[in-house]
């Protein structure tokens, strides 16, 4: 099941939630770039302006290996990079603010495709994203858009921030989505993008049980049409 849309629309929340449910494998893919800035901006390669040279970002694809482990407390999976726990570190504005230019870097998208599409190939997995039901799995049995009302989705990201410790700005946070936005529409590797046969869950006005079952729904929909 592949479910894509803009940042802070609670993408990852519906998509554990589904395959809790589902008894499925959930895989976070904004958690693979995000771990790659991560990476990028320990060593240096993202300078403190989020200045770097691509063949840098390339170069040190070889040295990050990536993997998920599931947290029995969150009942989730976490991130780790090179076997270090970052699922935290990786939330932070900082981060953020870097992960859809680095993001953009044909070489890296290729390479966390890569990673998407050997995960995937027993199926079973809810995969959340931007690209996943347009280029990582053009053949999921399902996909879904989602999307949300900006000024909604500022506010969820300003709660979730400073209710982690962060210091920021409503401001600052909706500056920062929409410059991801942005990059996300705008990037020739894999843009952000509806895919044709992708159902829009347009989120502005639901709570967490409410999307749940809009998208179960649509499930039994699929499984009844499939039976006749």
């Amino acid at each position: 099941m592949a479910i894509d849309g803009y940042s802070s629309c609670g993408k990852s929340t519906l998509a554990r939630a589904l395959a809790a449910h589902m008894g499925y494998v959930y895989v976070d893919s904004g958690a693979m770039y995000r771990a790659i800035t991560l990476f990028c901006m320990r060593v240096k390669i993202i300078s403190a302006e989020g200045k770097f040279e691509q063949n840098k970002v390339t170069n040190a694809l070889k040295k990050i290996n990536l993997s998920f482990k599931f947290n029995s407390t969150a009942k989730a999976s976490d991130t780790y990079l090179n076997g270090e726990n970052i699922e935290k570190n990786i939330r932070q504005m900082d981060v953020s603010s870097n992960v859809s230019r680095i993001s953009m870097v044909k070489e890296v998208r290729h390479h966390v495709v890569d990673i998407q599409r050997e995960m995937g190939k027993d199926k079973g997995i809810v995969m959340d994203g931007r690209d996943i039901g347009t280029n990582v799995f053009p053949n999921a049995e399902l996909k879904v858009f989602m999307t949300a009302d900006i000024d909604i989705r500022v506010q969820r990201r300003f709660d979730e921030l400073t209710s982690k410790g962060e210091h920021v700005t409503i401001e600052e946070v909706k500056a920062n989505l929409m410059e991801r936005d942005y990059d996300d529409t705008h990037r020739k590797e894999s843009p952000l993008t509806k895919a044709k046969d992708a159902i829009i869950l347009d989120n502005s006005d639901l709570n967490k049980e409410q999307q749940l079952e809009f998208v179960e729904k649509l499930i039994k929909d699929m499984l009844l049409l499939r039976e006749t």
